[in-house]
């Protein structure tokens, strides 16, 4: 296959990674920590340059001006990682790299794919004998540098080539006294990339949840940024002990210099997004999966990027003026228990996304596995991980995180707080979707009989849409003419 010219250039690098923004030159330096040689290739060629003179400066590496002389510096199996916009650049980037790669040689796109693109590129370079990896990597630049968790999916016979490297520079974790890297083989196809996706939707719901946490106190009961990160300091030594709930500690602490404002006070509030969030409630929505939370989370960034409509709204519509006038201590410590209670709903919502995921592709997700290599190196990596491994040992096929023994015990024990919590800031009109969205998903997921009874009686009475009853078999499906001027036949192909 290899149509590469005749080249000089020793085969010397155990990997290659193109594109050299920051996370691709993090790890970089990661693998070479670990006694990896590295091959370097940018499109802007310069950057090569630049990198080696700098941060890459003595290290083993080994720079490329042009994909020939980069891929011929690699020993075989070839294992060329891309660290590039997702998208069409990394399909550009591919079939530039297919000429000058043999059979068995492995691709890895290391960005944010979306899971479908790599489930389609897995098929289509096996097409050509070639092996692809599509791996989700968190953990922002720090991740990168010191150990991200690293969730590979795609050709499984690329996995004990790649194995010995990712699994060198990942994060570690200790389970049940042995050192574990943050990172295994998740399934086929686009797997990695769906899970590294799913990872992204919790985030999303994670952070909503600390922000509605943060809005709740300081608008009701008027906290300012330095308590506040008291308040966030004390919640990370117990349940909630996580990398989000350090950071946002530290946020709150931190002091604009030029001003002596605190910093969040003078962030404008608009958010941004790049997209993984959507594809999160996009895919719950093809597989029928009640994302509430997640979806939410996306929406609120939505509405908080409508800033310009938000300020002429708040001069028009009317609302409660935040007071609070009960125990202060006890209102924070409700605040804590319903963010505990709500980041349990996000977690059992994106859990049962994998396992509908699964059981519709085909693919074979350990729940487990995945909480395991979330627990180090990532952006969601927190004490509460370890809980959820432990739900999955106990029960892999667990339905949802909520019927587990602990879970249910946990959100039993949160619940009356969860309540006054919402209950206290819904009174004072501050807006909390996520955390709604989550109390309401719990009390209908406990709640045996829903009012789609009659729901089902509206779709059957104005589109002839059929419906099951409680007194006869499932399976069978009924349509009633309501009005005595319809017929007997159903819009339906599954009537009975």
């Amino acid at each position: 296959m290899s149509t590469a010219p005749a080249t000089t250039t020793p085969a010397t690098a155990d990997i290659g990674l193109i594109g050299l923004a920051v996370m691709g030159e993090n790890l970089i330096l990661n693998m070479e920590s670990r006694g990896f040689t590295v091959a370097v290739f940018n499109r802007t060629t310069a950057k090569v340059d630049e990198f080696l003179a700098g941060r890459g400066k003595g290290k083993k590496l080994v720079g490329a001006h042009d994909l020939p002389g980069f891929v011929a510096s690699l020993k075989k199996p070839r294992k060329v990682m891309l660290m590039v916009q997702a998208g069409k650049p990394v399909d550009a980037v591919i079939d530039q790299l297919v000429p000058l790669l043999d059979p068995e040689d492995i691709i890895i796109d290391g960005g944010n794919s979306n899971f479908p693109d790599t489930t389609r590129r897995t098929k289509m370079l096996a097409d050509k004998k070639l092996r692809f990896v599509g791996t989700g990597v968190s953990g922002g630049e720090e991740g990168a540098l010191k150990g991200p968790s690293i969730m590979p999916g795609g050709d499984p016979a690329a996995w004990p080539a790649v194995k010995p490297i990712f699994q060198a520079i990942a994060a570690k974790v200790t389970d049940n006294g042995v050192e574990v890297p943050c990172c295994d083989w998740v399934g086929p196809e686009g797997a990695g990339h769906f899970v590294k996706m799913v990872h992204n939707g919790i985030e999303y719901g994670d952070i909503q949840l600390i922000n509605e946490a943060y809005h709740l106190l300081s608008g009701l009961l008027g906290l300012g940024a330095a308590d506040l990160s008291k308040v966030f300091a004390k919640w990370n030594t117990g349940a909630l002990d996580s990398y989000l709930i350090e950071i946002t500690r530290d946020i709150l602490a931190f002091v604009d210099p030029e001003t002596g404002t605190p910093m969040v006070d003078l962030i404008l509030d608009t958010a941004g997004q790049k997209g993984t969030g959507k594809w999160t409630v996009t895919s719950a929505l093809d597989l029928g999966v009640p994302l509430t939370l997640i979806s939410e989370a996306v929406f609120s960034r939505c509405l908080s990027a409508q800033k310009d409509e938000r300020v002429a709204a708040s001069k028009i519509l009317g609302g409660p003026v935040p007071a609070f006038t009960g125990n202060r201590e006890q209102l924070i410590q409700d605040v804590e228990m319903a963010l505990y209670a709500s980041k349990i709903m996000s977690y059992a919502q994106g859990f049962a996304l994998m396992r509908a995921m699964a059981k519709d592709s085909g693919w074979t997700i350990n729940n487990g596995a995945v909480a395991l290599m979330w627990r180090g190196g990532c952006i969601i990596r927190s004490a509460f991980l370890g809980k959820i491994k432990d739900a999955f040992d106990r029960k892999p096929d667990l339905a949802n995180l909520l019927v587990d023994q602990y879970f249910a015990a946990e959100v039993g024990r949160a619940q009356a707080s969860w309540r006054r919590a919402l209950a206290a800031g819904i009174a004072a009109g501050i807006p909390m979707p996520a955390m709604t969205s989550a109390l309401a998903y719990y009390d209908g997921y406990r709640t045996a009989r829903l009012p789609a009874n009659l729901l089902q009686a509206q779709r059957d009475f104005f589109g002839a849409h059929t419906y099951e009853r409680t007194d006869k078999p499932r399976g069978q499906f009924f349509h009633t003419n309501w009005t005595g001027h319809g017929g007997t036949t159903s819009s339906s192909t599954y009537n009975a």
